[in-house]
């Protein structure tokens, strides 16, 4: 799991986003999104912190669930991170 959290973060800060980032912590945060909801593709929001939101563009499967797109918004703007092929 470490090289899968790690892969979040090192994806996340070549977004150029400027903050401390946990991988972990993000993908906590969107299991948490998707615990409830049925097979098929959303947009999730999720404040992640006090003044940061998260969006992310999901498609959940059966056994598995495919993060497409995760757009972080914060006051000092918009940051883009692209898990899809």
């Amino acid at each position: 799991m470490n090289e899968l959290y790690e892969m979040i973060e090192n994806k996340i800060k070549a977004s150029g986003y400027p903050r401390e980032i946990s991988g972990e912590a993000v993908y906590e945060d969107m299991c948490d999104q998707i615990e409830e909801q049925e097979n098929g593709s959303y947009i999730l929001l999720s404040k992640f912190e006090e003044d940061v939101v998260f969006e992310y563009r999901i498609t959940i499967m059966d056994e598995e669930f495919n993060l497409e797109l995760l757009t972080i918004r914060t006051p000092q703007g918009e940051y883009r991170v692209e898990f899809g092929d």
